[in-house]
């Protein structure tokens, strides 16, 4: 038998370890303290129990400082399976925080108990991004267990603080000199499609805002003794919003193909019906094609904002909560190459380089010159209600690791 059916046969069989470790995971809410949680490490130390007692020795962690948690740290995890060869390394990226379940009634079963039905796990984070991460820990695992050594060698990154902003995860990692070579490859297991043929290579530019409008509190029965900041933030909504049609290039790499201006949140102003508010805050999601200028964007921005206070006698002041942006990986760059032909033999399917709007890692990592490809094969229910990952994804989509890791 080859070494690609042993690494094969071993992942097919390990069905019931995949669940057991997801089910291990998933008890644990990683949530960031932006999110109402403190952060990794209890995630982070129980998956380190568990690599140390499947055998993995090379380990290393990475821990950020953070005061904001208990802890004083957010941690970030290595794992090394050394390779045939010393020219290139090749690591596995997935990230060890989630979000909030949001509203629990829209939830058929307790998002922190894995429910196994139909060939599903159902729970929040078992897609994203725990399928991607137990998928490579079972490439590696595979690797371990049948004595059997990766091209170059392989590494496994589990990263703190994906869901917001990555400034304790990749960001801080990125400024550790010598940490990542060049000539290192990265596959951020984290986006696709569910058939399996999306490879993400370019990523729009990221822009969260907050946007507070001061205006005057008063008795609703006397609005004109006040200033109804909270017409004035929705005039200002709808003004932001209309940016789509201020801006509405398209490029066909992107799905969907334009830049994007979401309001989002919405914070409570007043707690009473009788009273005008003085205070109204909402925020903005905006995913803005790489052709555009941010800074223009942010002009306008302003520009809309000054017209409303003019308008209606309030001040505004903007906060930029998030702001990426990124270079692309080139369509036909060897790691590109490489993804389509693992992802053909494994899936049976051609995948296409595309970009997208949702925020990765990998943007963080493109800029730095790396060669990155987003890839996996999933529902896309990250972030929804009843969130789940089909455990014939998990599988498969360690398959097209070990190919890569073999080969590559």
């Amino acid at each position: 038998m080859s070494d690609l059916n042993n690494l094969f046969q071993f992942l097919e069989e390990s069905r019931d370890g995949m669940v057991d470790l997801q089910r291990k995971l998933n008890c644990i809410p990683a949530l960031s303290p932006e999110n109402g949680g403190s952060g990794e490490l209890k995630k982070a130390e129980a998956l380190l129990v568990w690599l140390k007692e499947q055998g993995f020795t090379e380990i290393e962690v990475i821990k950020a400082p953070d005061t904001r948690v208990e802890s004083g740290v957010r941690p970030n995890i290595v794992v090394t399976i050394p390779g045939q060869e010393k020219e290139k390394r090749i690591w596995i990226m997935s990230h060890l925080d989630i979000v909030p379940p949001g509203e629990l009634n829209l939830w058929e079963s307790d998002p922190y108990s894995i429910v196994e039905k139909d060939g599903r796990i159902y729970g929040r984070g078992v897609e994203d991004n725990q399928q991607g991460l137990t998928a490579s820990v079972f490439t590696a695992l595979a690797f371990l267990k049948k004595g059997i050594k990766p091209k170059n060698t392989l590494k496994l990154l589990f990263v703190a603080d994906e869901e917001t902003a990555s400034k304790y995860g990749i960001v801080y990692l990125l400024k550790k000199q010598g940490f990542f070579q060049k000539g290192d490859w990265f596959l951020v297991p984290d986006g696709g499609r569910k058939d399996g043929t999306m490879l993400e290579v370019a990523e729009k530019s990221v822009l969260w805002v907050n946007f507070h409008t001061i205006g005057k509190q008063c008795h609703a029965s006397t609005p004109e003794q006040g200033i109804n900041a909270f017409v004035a933030a929705s005039d200002l909504v709808t003004r932001l919003f209309g940016l789509k049609n201020i801006y509405p290039q398209k490029d066909p790499l992107f799905d969907p193909p334009v830049s994007t201006f979401t309001p989002t949140r919405k914070e409570s102003n007043v707690p009473n019906i009788n009273t005008i508010p003085g205070d109204d805050v909402f925020s903005m999601d905006m995913r803005i094609l790489p052709s555009l200028s941010v800074d223009e964007v942010l002009g306008k921005i302003d520009e809309l904002c000054r017209e409303v206070e003019k308008g209606y006698g309030v001040t505004i002041n903007r906060e930029i909560v998030q702001r990426v942006e990124s270079e692309p990986t080139k369509a036909d760059a060897p790691l590109v190459k490489a993804m389509r032909e693992v992802v053909k033999s494994v899936y049976g399917v051609e995948a296409q380089p595309v970009g997208i709007g949702g925020g990765t890692v990998g943007a963080y990592l493109r800029n730095e010159g790396y060669d990155t490809v987003v890839w996996a094969k999933i529902d896309e229910t990250a972030h929804m209600p009843n969130e789940y990952c089909i455990l014939e994804n998990c599988i498969g989509d360690a398959k097209v690791i070990a190919a890569l890791s073999l080969k590559y």
